[in-house]
């Protein structure tokens, strides 16, 4: 605040004493002061202009409220649905693409896997599971099963019997069938057996025997492994049969060959499943 001094206008009553009219909003008052000189006819006065607005002067207008902008409108609900729809629709087709993607992948790979295993037999390639870990599988050497079944041959005529060795359900493996007889290969131990069915018209007095023996060139002679002999096998003047099996397990030497010998050939059955012979490495 600063003080105004000044005169007071003439005619001006006390109520606009001091008030100018370019400031409604401000109250003055006088404020006497002592007379300075003696020759003076008037007293000077100093106005004191407060700075502070009327009580009942009118509150200034408040700034206006910011215009919306226009250029972009709110979204009704209606369109927040259609967006939400949308991205729902969107999400499902990026998962079910997924696992359409996985199913054919997963159908590829085995398909590989079955043309791999193919080609793997086909081609002794080694399989999908050597490839993937890298480890080499030792080869294991086959062995041959070392077998033989031979069945009776009715068009023999002499000792010892005659064999057949391919028809019918008789089968070599790793076993010679040579001079009627099965050759040995390879040392080991063996089990050997020999069946015959003798069947006759007419009962007699006959002695029936069943033999298995064995040569090697390497000693002269044959040496008996199983005998079967049988007397009074049959009673009165009726048709007779009599079945002679031989089972055993011997330790047989390389070019060994075993053969079988009958009393009789006129009485042996010759069908494949009534008369065989044979022997398996063990």
């Amino acid at each position: 605040m600063q003080p105004y001094q000044g005169r007071a206008a003439p005619g001006a009553g006390p109520a606009g004493l001091g008030r100018r009219k370019d400031e409604p909003g401000r109250q003055v008052r006088p404020v006497p002061l002592p007379p300075v000189q003696q020759n003076l006819n008037y007293y000077p006065q100093i106005f004191w202009v407060d700075g502070c607005a009327d009580a009942g002067a009118a509150p200034a207008a408040p700034f206006p409220p910011p215009v919306p902008d226009r250029s972009t409108k709110p979204r009704s609900d209606r369109e927040r649905r259609s967006v939400g729809f949308l991205v729902m629709f969107l999400l499902i087709l990026v998962a079910f693409t997924g696992v359409g993607l996985s199913i054919f992948k997963i159908f590829h790979l085995e398909k590989e896997v079955d043309e791999l295993r193919e080609s793997a037999s086909a081609e002794h390639i080694p399989p999908v599971s050597q490839k993937l870990t890298g480890k080499k599988k030792k080869k294991k050497k086959r062995e041959v099963r070392r077998a033989a079944h031979v069945t009776g041959n009715p068009a023999q005529r002499d000792l010892p019997l005659e064999w057949e060795p391919t028809s019918g359900h008789a089968y070599t493996s790793g076993i010679q069938y040579r001079d009627r007889g099965l050759l040995v290969s390879e040392a080991g131990l063996y089990f050997v057996y020999s069946q015959v069915l003798f069947r006759g018209s007419a009962c007699d007095s006959h002695l029936l025997s069943h033999v298995v023996y064995k040569r090697n060139p390497a000693s002269p002679g044959s040496l008996v492994l199983m005998e079967d002999k049988a007397t009074n096998f049959c009673k009165d003047q009726r048709m007779w049969a009599r079945n002679s099996y031989l089972g055993a397990l011997f330790k047989l030497r390389k070019m060994d060959s075993l053969h079988v010998n009958v009393s009789k050939i006129a009485l042996v059955n010759f069908e494949e499943s009534k008369t065989f012979f044979g022997l398996f490495k063990l």
